[in-house]
């Protein structure tokens, strides 16, 4: 078996007004991906998924081009079950051979952000086509599932504080979520108000339901440390990238500064950068994006980093379905996992984008059973929404 045919597509599907909303990232007007269609040579197919940009916040042509023109070259021909072979021969770039025999790497010096957002389209789009060949879910091949179904939390929240109550407790009702997440940080401007907004949300959901919070990475370090100051009595589950990513010794900081566990990851790529996190003691959970931090490969990597500094895996699936789908696997597969983040913002690359229907039930997603990542894209629905770049 040997790869055919590698094609890309800028994927933009709009949301309309009614269900649109406004964060720190501006109003989300439409849904976007780099979606990655790879054809064997005996007809099978894996879908994958880059990420670069947050909704509707970034463009998705140069991802694309990249994926069509300098990756899908290197991939035509070879054996789509080496996926971790193809994973190093794109990241360590034209001294892969050299790497290889040197048993250690050599990246390339665009090794970060765009081209391992690239590596993790082909990465998960090379496992779903080792499951099909196999007649295996990805989870089998990851060395099995510990549950059939697992916790999700509902992510959403960005009303004000007198409407922040009526709209978690809706999350609620519609998937019978256990824990939720709520935005805070530049959307509100001082973390007096956001502090506000989480008290109402707290006192409107009451307290055996898990509240998380969500800043963006866009608090200063004394931002997040007044924030927690302000909560330290509402009992919350984690404080999700209290600060910029980039500063890791600053995100210690802030963790050492309250008893609020410290999640973040989303930003961050490769096994090589958790690990620093692990090291400066700056987070207590990993929440690696399977679309942009180096693929299923590599999100098992940074579930095994978690698991031997005791830390907790719960990875960013603010995604499209191949990203969301391929986050199941690794959580069905990992042991340091516990929750699944399951959007409650309109997200059609999810639903809309594939024949499936994607649901959680009494704050629970089951785990697939199909053979690969489990799921059918609608080329049809995928073509009408393909940008021409």
């Amino acid at each position: 078996m040997h790869i055919k045919s590698v094609q890309a597509w800028w994927v933009r599907i709009p949301i309309e007004v009614a269900k649109q909303h406004r964060s720190d990232f501006g109003q989300v007007t439409t849904f976007d991906a780099a979606i990655l269609r790879v054809e064997t040579d005996d007809g099978l197919v894996g879908w994958g998924e880059g990420k670069n940009a947050a909704g509707s916040a970034g463009s998705y042509g140069a991802l694309v081009h990249m994926l069509n023109h300098e990756i899908a070259p290197q991939l035509i021909g070879r054996d789509p079950a080496d996926i971790g072979i193809i994973w190093e021969m794109l990241y360590n770039g034209v001294r892969h051979n050299t790497a290889a025999h040197a048993g250690h790497a050599m990246p390339q010096l665009a090794r970060r952000g765009m081209n391992v957002a690239a590596i993790s389209a082909v990465d998960i789009a090379l496992w779903d086509i080792l499951g099909k060949s196999l007649g295996q879910p990805v989870w089998r091949l990851l060395g099995g599932r510990k549950v059939e179904r697992m916790q999700a939390y509902a992510s959403g929240g960005w009303a004000s504080a007198d409407a922040i109550g009526e709209q978690l407790k809706s999350y609620i009702a519609r998937g019978g979520f256990k824990a939720l997440k709520m935005r805070v940080g530049a959307m509100d401007g001082a973390p007096h108000i956001s502090a506000a907004r989480v008290r109402a949300a707290r006192e409107a959901i009451g307290p055996d339901v898990d509240l998380m919070v969500d800043a963006h990475g866009t608090y200063t370090v004394a931002e997040a440390k007044r924030f927690i100051q302000l909560t330290a009595d509402l009992d919350l589950a984690w404080f999700e990238e209290p600060v910029i990513a980039d500063d890791k010794p600053g995100m210690a900081e802030v963790r050492a500064s309250g008893s609020v566990p410290v999640a973040t990851g989303e930003s961050e790529a490769t096994r090589y950068a958790f690990r620093d996190l692990a090291v400066l003691k700056s987070a207590d959970i990993f929440q690696p994006d399977p679309a942009f931090c180096g693929g299923i490969s590599e999100a098992m990597k940074i579930g095994t980093i978690a698991s031997a500094f005791n830390l907790r895996f719960a990875p960013h699936l603010w995604a499209g379905a191949p990203c969301f789908f391929a986050g199941l696997h690794v959580c069905a597969a990992s042991p340091a996992s516990f929750t699944v983040e399951y959007s409650l913002g309109a997200n059609p690359m999810i639903h809309d984008l594939v024949e499936e229907t994607v649901e959680a039930k009494d704050g629970m997603i089951a785990i697939p059973e199909k053979p690969g990542l489990g799921f059918t894209v609608s080329e049809r629905f995928l073509e009408a929404h393909a940008q021409r770049i």
